[in-house]
């Protein structure tokens, strides 16, 4: 990510391991972070959100504040979708376009991007990792959207993406020693453990079997992969 300070930052910080582990690199370069969480009406939030909280706190990361929540309702724009209504959540054996989830990058931004500009801040970071098919986590389109937005909000907004060049098995190696078992991947959270079947729960368990170092986590299926 590079050496020296920038400032301050604004995170998006989902819960996921991409995203903890971004905030706690973001603490080494900057003098200080603000995670912030969206909810849009996901059916996982509530589990994503406590583990969010709880990473953080036993992270004790320099620099990284209290966990910042808001709201941005989306079950009225797609409501049957899999992401609301619950229902055909991707398997582990589904491809990576499966877990797509439409303007999901547009909607969080834009909404910690008001927040950059109301407090002052002017870089805002996501984790999306290499090989992300989708097209709002692409390099052109964080460069595109951070001019349209300081242009729309009269303030001057970098949008960065440390983590675009890395795989899940690197952020695994990178977050060693962060308390990962406090990170949720999960699209079907089973009273607060990972569900050990969806798609993300799978590309979790085969990142820390590349990464070699033994998982953490606690799933509702604990069978290998």
């Amino acid at each position: 990510m590079g050496g020296g300070s920038h400032g301050g930052v604004v995170a998006l910080v989902s819960g996921g391991l991409d995203s903890c582990v971004l905030a706690a690199e973001l603490s080494r370069t900057h003098d200080f972070v603000v995670p912030v969480y969206v909810r849009v009406g996901s059916r996982w939030e509530s589990t994503e959100q406590r583990f969010a909280d709880e990473f953080l706190r036993r992270a004790d990361l320099r620099g990284v504040r209290s966990l910042r929540t808001f709201g941005f309702p989306m079950a009225d724009v797609y409501p049957e979708h899999w992401s609301i209504s619950g229902n055909g959540i991707p398997a582990g054996d589904t491809e990576a376009g499966a877990v797509y989830i439409p303007g999901r990058n547009v909607v969080l931004i834009s909404k910690a991007a008001v927040l950059c500009a109301m407090e002052g801040i002017g870089r805002l970071a996501l984790g999306p990792l290499a090989g992300n098919p989708f097209p709002d986590a692409r390099a052109e389109f964080f460069e595109a959207m951070g001019r349209a937005l300081s242009m729309g909000l009269g303030h001057r907004l970098e949008i960065i993406s440390p983590f675009r060049h890395l795989t899940k098995t690197q952020v695994v190696r990178l977050g060693a020693g962060l308390p990962l078992e406090w990170t949720c991947s999960c699209m079907a959270p089973h009273y607060g453990l990972h569900c050990g079947d969806c798609n993300k729960c799978v590309e979790r368990r085969g990142a820390f079997v590349e990464a070699g170092i033994p998982d953490p986590t606690a799933y509702a299926r604990s069978e290998g992969i």
